[in-house]
């Protein structure tokens, strides 16, 4: 019962403390002030996005992706970054089992 408690409270914190690394909800005048998110910014928010969701659940204020972004880059990192944390897409939905 205690490992069990432990291992929950254990997961609760890693879980708190990789969403404070999503990035943040911002306001419009803050679009201009900040710098643009690329390839490698996509990706890591992409691979966030699963802690942002689980954090936004709770009430905490985080962004599900950047507003200032520099468009196709920044996107094609976001949705591998997705699929890096579903599994990959065919590999994913595989039947049969992998030895």
């Amino acid at each position: 019962m205690k490992k069990t408690l432990g291992s929950i409270l254990l997961f609760v914190f890693i879980v708190i403390l990789i969403s404070s690394c999503a990035p943040e909800a911002i306001c419009a005048e803050d679009v201009a002030t900040q710098k643009a998110y690329g390839f490698f910014g996509g990706l890591i928010h992409g691979v966030l996005l699963p802690f942002a969701v689980f954090g936004k659940m709770f009430g905490i204020n985080t962004g599900i992706y950047a507003v200032n972004n520099t468009g196709l880059l920044y996107w094609l990192g976001y949705f591998i970054g997705i699929g890096t944390i579903g599994g990959g897409g065919a590999y994913g939905g595989s039947r049969r089992r992998r030895k």
